[in-house]
């Protein structure tokens, strides 16, 4: 018997927490039309500190429950998820769960822009300590751009920082100002700097305050959603299984309640959520 296709879906992000909203909520205001499908896995993160096999078998759970779910498109709006589970899950799951199907990460589309937006062609990245390990970043950019050198800190506070309402705060400067300042001690040529992590947009005022005059902040969530429409415009086949109706549901792991209150800290709007459980599959 020949096998239907399934009908079509709302784009699905997936993120271990709320940094993922940033990147949801840049991909809504370029391309509003769209159905959007939101889970994050708050109860496990952050992601950042586990081990690669962990983050791959946590983000294979999520991307299947949003397949289940409807979608046939997921982005990781993680840079952990991205750096330590997109490539397995591509090659070895995609074939297996639906070869129809796609995933794509966050990290190199802002990797092939970059080229563009150094003039000294040295770049920093500023990110968790996971991505920083996993040298995602460094790996990506080598590859499109071989004469960029790449410096990277890890900011294991600035999570913290942002989830606990505490990125306007003056205790926040100090922990801004030290990463900074030593990624700029590891180079002093750099004049861009990446936000390998998508909760630190919501640094920017502070981390503008350090950055030294005339190097360039790059936050992903602009960059991400021009490459997901240029994605989209390439592979009708994929376009055309994404639903229209300017919708977005979110879904979490951990209390609704909870999700929300600091949901709201990212999108400054008041949201619905329910609850998800995910690892029993």
């Amino acid at each position: 018997m020949t096998k239907l296709p399934a009908a079509p879906g709302p784009i699905g992000v997936f993120d271990s927490g709320y940094g993922g909203l940033t990147i949801l909520d840049g991909i809504r205001r370029l391309l509003p039309q769209y159905d959007y499908l939101y889970l994050g896995d708050n109860a496990r993160a952050p992601y950042g500190p586990r081990s690669f096999d962990v983050v791959y078998e946590f983000t294979r759970q999520a991307v299947s429950r949003l397949f289940e779910m409807g979608c046939h498109l997921v982005i990781l709006g993680c840079n952990t998820a991205s750096a330590k589970a997109l490539r397995t899950i591509q090659q070895h799951d995609l074939p297996l769960m639906d070869p129809a199907r796609r995933v794509l990460g966050i990290i190199r589309p802002t990797a092939e822009v970059i080229g563009g937006l150094t003039a000294t062609r040295h770049v920093g990245i500023l990110a968790t300590e996971g991505t920083i390990r996993s040298r995602s970043y460094d790996l990506e950019i080598r590859k499109l751009f071989p004469d960029i050198t790449v410096s990277g800190v890890a900011c294991p506070f600035w999570v913290p920082l942002v989830e606990y309402n505490e990125a306007d705060s003056p205790g926040a400067d100090y922990f801004v100002k030290k990463r900074i300042d030593q990624l700029m001690a590891l180079d002093a040529s750099i004049d861009a700097v990446i936000l390998g992590c998508t909760h630190y947009p919501l640094l920017m005022p502070k981390i503008r305050k350090y950055v030294p005059a005339g190097v360039r902040i790059v936050a992903q969530g602009g960059y991400v959603a021009a490459s997901l429409r240029s994605y989209l415009m390439r592979h009708p086949e994929v376009e055309g299984r994404c639903t229209r109706g300017a919708t977005v549901r979110y879904l979490t792991t951990e209390s609704p309640d909870r999700f929300r209150e600091t949901a709201g800290v990212f999108l400054r709007e008041r949201i619905d959520v329910s609850n998800i459980t995910l690892g029993r599959d």
